[in-house]
C-alpha cells in the first residue's frame, strides 16, 4: 500500500498504511434535465455559484461542527478533538458535514502505524467509488486519481474497515447516498439563470432592446453594409449600463420602436425568492434566516432558529455520532460510547431550562435516570457511575 498526498517521515520505524487523503463517492446518478447530476457539475454550479446553497450548506457545517463528540474514553476523546496534525476537530466534522450535505456521502479513513490509531482524515467524496461483489453487497472501496488506483478491502472478519462511508437515505440507490443539493438542483438553476438574466438585462440599460424601423416610400431596403454598419454602431455605443440615457442619433427613413416587457413579465425577482425558498427547504434552513422574504411559518427569528436547530442540525450531529460510535467500536474493543453534546447550545436553552424543571420536580426518579433523561449517558462527571 501507499499514501497519496503524505511526506515520508525521516525516521519511519512504522509508515502509515492505507492512507488516502481527500476523496469523494463517485455520484452514479440519472441523466439530467438541467444542470448534470454530478458532484462536480452541482458543487460547481450550486455552492460554488449560487449565494443560498453556500449560505445554508455553511450555517449547517458551522452549527453541526460546534456541537462536540463527548466520549468517556480519554483515547478516543482526544482523536476526535484533533484528528490530524492538519485539522482541528471543528475542521473536521465541519468537512464531513459539508460533503454529506453536497455530495450526500462521507467518508472517513483510519490511519494506524504500528497497530496504534494514529488519525482521522475526511475524504473527499468524488474519485471514491464502492466496490460491489458478485452478491451485490459493498467488498471494499476504490480511490483513483491521476490514472492511479488503490483498493480499500472490507473487513469482514474484525470489522476494523480502513474507511466509514457515511450517507444520506437514497431511495435509487443501494450504495450511495442522496444530497439535498440535487433534489434543490432545478431550484438552484432558476435561481442562477435569474441572476444571469437580472445581469443581462443591467448590461442592457435595465431595459428590453427595442427594433430600428426603416422607412421608405419606394419599397428599397437597406444594403448589407448599411445594416452591418448600424448593427455595430448600436452595439458599441448604445448598449451596457454606461450608456444607459445617451440619445439615439437617426438618419432619414429609420425610426426606433420599444419593446417593452410588461412589469409582470420582468418581475424576475419574485421567482428568484421563490427558488431561494425551495433551496433553503432542501436544506432543512427556516427561510426567515436567510433573510428571503415572503416567508411567514415562524412568528419570529428565534423561534425559526430553533426550529433549525431541532429539525436539521441536531438529527445530522446524532446520525453522525452513531456512525462513528459503530465504527469505533471495532477499533476500540467495543468500549465506546458517542453523544453529540447539545447541552450547550444557545438556541435550545429555553428547551433545556424547561427540560430541568420537569426533572427537577420529578421526585418518582432516580438521579441515574435523571442523568439518562438529561444528559443522555448515566455516568456521573468524572466517568463515575
Amino acid at each position: 500500500m501507499f499514501g497519496f498526498g503524505q511526506k515520508t517521515p525521516v525516521q519511519p520505524p512504522e509508515q502509515k498504511a492505507d492512507s488516502v487523503r481527500h476523496l469523494i463517492a463517485y455520484q452514479a446518478a440519472a441523466g439530467a434535465v438541467w444542470t448534470p447530476r454530478s458532484y462536480q457539475a452541482l458543487a460547481r454550479e450550486g455552492f460554488m455559484r449560487n449565494a443560498v446553497v453556500y449560505r445554508c450548506v455553511r450555517m449547517i457545517c458551522e452549527a453541526a461542527a460546534s456541537v462536540p463528540m463527548t466520549c468517556a474514553r480519554p483515547d478516543v476523546a482526544a482523536l476526535l478533538g484533533e484528528p490530524n496534525t492538519e485539522q482541528s476537530g471543528t475542521e473536521f466534522f465541519e468537512s464531513l458535514y459539508g460533503y454529506l450535505l453536497l455530495a450526500g456521502n462521507g467518508y472517513l479513513e483510519m490511519v494506524e502505524a504500528g497497530g496504534e490509531l494514529h488519525e482521522l482524515h475526511v475524504l473527499r467524496p468524488d474519485r471514491m467509488k464502492v466496490i460491489v461483489d458478485k452478491s451485490g453487497r459493498p467488498s471494499g472501496w476504490e480511490y483513483a486519481v491521476g490514472g492511479r488506483k488503490i483498493q480499500l478491502p472490507r473487513d469482514f472478519v474484525d470489522g476494523r474497515n480502513p474507511i466509514l462511508h457515511i450517507k444520506l437515505f437514497h431511495p435509487d440507490n443501494d450504495h450511495y447516498g442522496m444530497s439535498p443539493l440535487e433534489a434543490a438542483a432545478c431550484a438552484v438553476d432558476i435561481h442562477n439563470a435569474g441572476a444571469v438574466w437580472n445581469k443581462s438585462m443591467l448590461d442592457n440599460a435595465a431595459r428590453p432592446s427595442g427594433a430600428l424601423v426603416f422607412h421608405s416610400q419606394q419599397g428599397d431596403h437597406l444594403s448589407d453594409e448599411q445594416f452591418e454598419r448600424l448593427k455595430h454602431e448600436l452595439e458599441s455605443n448604445h448598449q451596457g449600463a454606461k450608456n444607459a440615457g445617451r440619445p439615439l442619433l437617426l438618419e432619414g427613413g429609420l425610426d426606433w420602436k420599444p419593446m417593452a416587457l410588461s412589469p409582470t413579465d420582468m418581475d424576475f425577482l419574485d421567482s428568484r425568492h421563490s427558488s431561494a425558498r425551495e433551496i433553503a427547504l432542501a436544506f432543512g434552513v427556516p427561510p426567515m434566516l436567510l433573510g428571503i422574504p415572503g416567508d411567514n411559518t415562524y412568528s419570529n427569528y428565534q423561534e425559526a432558529n430553533r426550529a433549525f436547530w431541532r429539525q436539521t442540525v441536531l438529527p445530522l450531529t446524532q446520525k453522525t455520532a452513531r456512525s462513528l460510535q459503530n465504527w469505533l467500536q471495532h477499533w476500540f474493543d467495543g468500549d465506546v460510547t458517542l453523544q453529540a453534546d447539545h447541552t450547550d447550545v444557545p438556541a435550545l436553552r429555553e428547551d433545556q431550562a424547561a427540560l430541568w424543571k420537569r426533572v427537577t420536580d420529578a421526585d418518582f426518579l432516580t438521579a441515574d435516570e435523571k442523568r439518562v433523561l438529561v444528559a443522555g449517558t448515566s455516568k456521573k462527571p468524572g466517568g463515575g457511575t
